[in-house]
């Protein structure tokens, strides 16, 4: 006679334990699933998020970031929270948490972890501010935008990556990123204005259409210079309807694509 189990379902989100009853071990698998569906609860490890996913992700945060001098709290919490692996190709969902880029498709790439927070920390962004994104790609930098504010509006020219993009931040849980295919170029005007805009594919000058829809004491932080060389990652900040601009760090981003 099989021996009897006893089966409880651990829900990895709140740690507590929901027993089954009793079962036999030749049914013990299909007692299992039955449980999570009647209890409503799904492993992380079923749900895309698992253990070891969370592990790396924290990896990340405290050697590729903090290690690096991110300070900010909303923006670490952001990093450590939003699973980047579920941005990235199935196939290379396990160097997701690597330190570097990675192709997303179309010649796009998503961004090294700590580009995405140090220009997430640069623009300075609070609950109430709305933020535009230029160059949405799989949506990874939007769903960390998106911790910060709920005001979240991002576009992409590729129409297939915003497709997928929004359709992707929606099944993960994104559902107040506001996606739009367009020409980055022209911004959002009926959004507009922005606390805050991120470019992140390099451009070989400020969109003037960008620094109109700034609002006053917003930021903006885009790469600047040949998209075949290494860009200025620059700051630009309205003051008093004043425009500055400070070049921060020498970086190498894909091209800034226009519609034809």
């Amino acid at each position: 006679m099989a021996a009897e189990k006893r089966v409880t379902v651990q829900d990895n989100n709140s740690g507590r334990l929901f027993p089954c009853g009793l079962r036999t071990t030749g049914t013990l698998l299909l007692t299992i699933l039955l449980c999570v569906t009647l209890a409503g609860v799904l492993p992380a490890a079923w749900a895309g998020d698992s253990n070891d996913f969370v592990k790396k992700r924290r990896q990340m945060v405290d050697r590729q970031i903090k290690g690096r001098g991110i300070v900010d709290q909303a923006t670490l919490r952001a990093m450590v929270t939003v699973p980047r692996h579920l941005f990235v190709p199935d196939y290379l969902q396990r160097q997701a948490y690597m330190d570097g880029p990675l192709p997303i498709g179309h010649g796009q790439t998503i961004s090294q972890p700590y580009i995405v927070a140090y220009m997430t920390e640069i623009l300075h962004i609070k609950p109430q501010h709305r933020v535009l994104e230029i160059g949405t790609g799989s949506g990874y930098q939007a769903a960390v935008l998106a911790e910060l504010t709920d005001q979240v509006y991002t576009m992409e020219i590729i129409p297939e990556l915003a497709d997928s993009a929004g359709k992707r931040l929606k099944r993960i849980g994104y559902s107040s990123v506001n996606v739009r295919q367009g020409d980055g170029y022209h911004g959002w005007p009926e959004g507009a204005p922005f606390d805050g805009i991120m470019v992140t594919a390099a451009a070989e000058f400020i969109p003037p259409p960008l620094l109109q829809q700034l609002g006053e004491g917003g930021r903006m932080i885009i790469p600047v210079g040949s998209p075949f060389y290494v860009q200025h990652l620059m700051l630009v900040e309205k003051k008093q309807g004043k425009i500055t601009t400070r070049s921060l760090m020498l970086v190498r981003f894909v091209p800034f694509r226009r519609s034809p």
